[in-house]
């Protein structure tokens, strides 16, 4: 069997792969990523800039192929000081690991806060409340994974709302139903 190459994408690194057959590697440099806005809100409370290293690796966040979507999303997240990285809340199917590369701060979870520092790693599954805040006096910079689960959705306790993307990214919040509420 005949086994023809791939295109080869603009910022690729050939490897000869045992078939003999050359496999297409994407490579980026991290430290060449612009810091884009990742939160901001308007007091300033949230605040999140992030390298976006799943989408600089191709990464297509739109797409139900996973292949195009990939099976995990990689940010690198700086918080500044005083902010927290975003609301508490928690993930209908996502998990998410983050390791702190720089800085300190704590993590809110159901159980109160803890405190984290550079070197530590902790891991939130599905339906798990969390929240970064820095605390400290310089940046705080972690890696965070995410295994980017499609149908995701995202409940955020203290304001009793929830994110919904369908298609699109929503926000919205809802009174207790009957299940056959305008069914019959």
């Amino acid at each position: 069997m005949r086994y023809q190459a791939a295109p080869q994408p603009a910022n690729a690194k050939c490897y000869r792969a045992a078939a003999a057959y050359p496999l297409w590697m994407r490579k980026i440099n991290a430290g060449q990523i612009d810091w884009e806005v990742a939160q901001s809100s308007p007091s300033g409370k949230f605040q999140r800039f992030g390298r976006r290293i799943s989408e600089a690796l191709g990464r297509d966040k739109r797409s139900t192929d996973l292949d195009k979507r990939h099976p995990f999303d990689v940010e690198i997240a700086r918080v500044p000081p005083g902010a927290a990285s975003c609301p508490y809340h928690s993930h209908s199917a996502q998990w998410e690991f983050f390791q702190i590369i720089l800085g300190t701060g704590t993590v809110r979870d159901s159980d109160g806060t803890t405190p984290i520092e550079e070197g530590d790693a902790f891991l939130f599954k599905p339906g798990e409340p969390h929240q970064i805040r820095n605390d400290g006096r310089d940046d705080l910079i972690y890696l965070v994974v995410a295994d980017n689960p499609i149908g995701e959705t995202c409940y955020y306790p203290d304001s009793r709302k929830w994110a919904v993307k369908s298609p699109e990214y929503q926000l919205m919040r809802s009174e207790p139903l009957d299940y056959y509420d305008r069914e019959e």
